[in-house]
């Protein structure tokens, strides 16, 4: 039995899927950064993305299936051949999609197109932008990000981003912290944005740092991961369980297989029935009520306000 395992059951707990809300497909893990806190240990150099085939696959799977939402993620998920196809049909099936933005992407000059085009096409962005200051974007996620971020947002502002289409920000703390409370960062980034920058978006996401890869390393490196690991268990808040987003969301790798969240698929914690399975193997009937697979991890999702793809499962007050 897990850490958070224990957890769960000394509260009475448990811990299944519902039905399916969210489809997020990783593209893989090439990525024009490589920032300190990134789970994905996503890359420039990396090499690993999704073919054409699987990616053939995915599609006739929303096309038939149509989920609610696709979240398209990765690494930077632009860079993905296959990055339109997936808004294109998953538009055409009725979904809300997201695309998961690093903001330089735009400021690459292959993907200038890309403010204009997800605005076609009613795409959500959900950006990432760790502080409102230059110092500790630059920290975490290298030098001259900061100032790449805010000329990227100028744009998405320019074409209705932040105003009639969905613009999101995600924070997430630098170093073995928990985040702030999400209401307090949203209105300290909105003032802040507006006053220097004249930057509007809708709301700010805090996602806790995950004990995984380039994040993890960090901490051992700096002896944290004990002291993190008990932050994160002795933080534990039974009140977020229910709103956990591997209760509603489903993760798809790179080759198609499946996983409960994409911290899982970064474990290689694959869905398991007699066999790994793939995307194609399921129907989202097939998933509800199945038991999440879990790992010490699971705390980082479940300590104060709770983590998610969309910030916190339950408000904290500071």
């Amino acid at each position: 039995m897990n850490r958070f395992v224990e957890k769960l059951s000394a509260h009475g707990l448990t811990l299944e899927r519902g039905k399916l809300r969210t489809l997020q497909i990783n593209v893989g893990r090439k990525c024009n950064q490589a920032c300190h806190h990134c789970h994905v240990d996503a890359a420039p150099w990396r090499t690993e993305m999704m073919d054409a085939a699987v990616a053939a696959r995915v599609g006739a799977w929303i096309a038939e299936h149509r989920p609610e939402i696709v979240d398209i993620t990765g690494g930077a998920p632009e860079l993905s051949a296959h990055f339109r196809y997936f808004v294109e049909t998953a538009r055409a099936a009725g979904a809300h999609v997201i695309d998961r933005n690093n903001l330089t992407i735009i400021e690459t000059k292959p993907f200038a197109w890309l403010p204009e085009y997800l605005a076609e096409h009613g795409v959500e962005v959900i950006a990432s932008l760790p502080c409102y200051t230059a110092g500790n974007v630059d920290a975490q996620r290298g030098d001259g990000v900061f100032a790449q971020s805010i000329s990227a947002l100028r744009k998405l502002n320019a074409v209705g981003y932040g105003t009639r289409l969905p613009l999101n920000l995600v924070y997430n703390p630098l170093g073995a912290k928990l985040p702030g409370p999400q209401a307090e960062l949203e209105a300290d980034y909105k003032e802040a944005l507006q006053r220097d920058f004249g930057i509007v978006f809708h709301g700010l996401f805090t996602i806790t740092n995950q004990p995984i890869a380039r994040f993890a390393e960090d901490l051992r490196a700096h002896g944290q991961w004990d002291a993190y690991l008990e932050l994160l268990a002795n933080s534990f808040n039974p009140a977020t369980v229910d709103g956990l987003m591997c209760r509603s969301t489903l993760s798809v790798g790179w080759r198609g297989e499946l996983f409960d969240c994409d911290f899982n698929q970064m474990l290689g914690m694959q869905l398991r029935d007699g066999r790994p399975l793939f995307l194609w193997d399921v129907t989202p009937a097939d998933l509800e009520d199945r038991t999440i697979t879990t790992g010490i991890h699971c705390l980082a999702c479940t300590a104060g306000g709770g983590s998610s793809c969309t910030g916190v499962t339950v408000p904290v007050a500071a």
